[in-house]
């Protein structure tokens, strides 16, 4: 594969894994499958604070970030939910993640966090949108330096 860097496929793996689990949290919540809400097999009824709508951001998100559209803005909503969802229901049950529960939260938040900064990247429709326009993919930083030398 010419001009194919390990980072691209790793960082796009990552992407794509990363929105699928989220999506799935979600439509796991919303629609009652895999398990529903919590494992009880019941889906959040609807319009519920905060629960239904933090649903509603994981599957929308999640499926925004799988595919790498609007990646940036769709994963900052994602990590700040998490961010939400770690201090407002986790951190009161312990100052720990492993103390209270809240290390899937927490490894969400900083996921998507990473994700906004990296962009969707070339294998997105970001991406594609981009190069479409003749405008390309923004280069991440270590490559900018990189070729500047």
């Amino acid at each position: 594969m010419p001009n194919v860097r390990i980072v691209d496929v790793v960082t796009t793996l990552f992407r794509i894994v990363l929105g699928l689990l989220f999506a799935l949290h979600g439509a796991a919540s919303l629609f009652g499958i895999f398990g529903g809400n919590r494992g009880t097999g019941e889906a959040i009824p609807i319009g519920t604070w905060p629960g239904w709508y933090a649903a509603l951001i994981q599957l929308v998100g999640g499926l925004l970030v799988l595919v790498g559209l609007s990646t940036r803005p769709a994963a900052i909503i994602c990590s700040g939910s998490m961010a939400y969802a770690y201090f407002v229901v986790h951190q009161p049950d312990g100052l720990l993640p492993l103390n209270n529960g809240g290390e899937t939260a927490a490894l969400f938040c900083w996921s998507f966090l990473l994700v906004a900064a990296l962009g969707g990247g070339r294998w997105s429709l970001d991406g594609g949108l981009a190069r479409r326009r003749g405008r390309g993919v923004a280069e991440e930083p270590s490559t900018v330096a990189a070729t500047a030398r």
